[in-house]
């Protein structure tokens, strides 16, 4: 899909060019392959790393695992946004009516959570990728899409930690109840 932005007809965005050209598909191919790596690591290693970490360590990798994964497949939905308006399957302002329901704002609790320090190296990897993944795909959403996505950034919630200690607090007590 090669139509210009609703903007100045002479400026290029290159977000815009690398998402609905050829280029897209490293992207494409990099968003899905974490996707399929980071489900198969907590579908098999991790679930084992995780029955090995102290209580503390053992919520914050349960907490920080839905967060991951949330993360993912918020990025999938808007990678394969992209794919369907890059193949013509749909318009631009049906992607944009459909990415609205897409979040790419998923916080980390980050390496100031206590028990952070105890969780397996492999999980630290996926979810550092992941938000580095996330951060690029919500740069190029602005600059395709115009504005922030939502309201309050990702930083702002990511520093705040009476929030992630809630959190920690409701995923243990979620725990206990299962």
């Amino acid at each position: 899909m090669n139509e210009p932005s609703k903007g100045s007809a002479k400026t290029i965005k290159l977000a815009e060019r690398r998402v609905f050209s050829q280029s897209f598909k490293p992207l494409y191919q990099e968003g899905m392959g974490l996707v399929e790596q980071a489900a198969e690591y907590l579908d098999g290693k991790g679930r084992l790393e995780a029955k090995k970490l102290s209580r503390t360590a053992a919520t914050l990798y349960a907490a920080e695992s839905m967060r991951l994964t949330t993360r993912l497949m918020q990025v999938a939905s808007w990678l394969l946004l992209q794919r369907a308006a890059n193949s013509g399957e749909m318009t631009r302002d049906q992607v944009a009516s459909e990415k609205s329901k897409v979040r790419l704002d998923t916080a980390s609790a980050h390496d100031e959570a206590l028990g952070w320090s105890e969780l397996p190296k492999d999980f630290l990897d996926l979810v550092s990728r992941s938000l580095r993944l996330q951060a690029l795909v919500k740069r190029m959403d602005e600059e395709i899409y115009g504005g922030a996505m939502n309201d309050t950034p990702a930083a702002t919630r990511r520093a705040n930690p009476v929030s992630d200690q809630i959190s920690l607090l409701n995923t243990k007590s979620e725990a206990k109840r299962s």
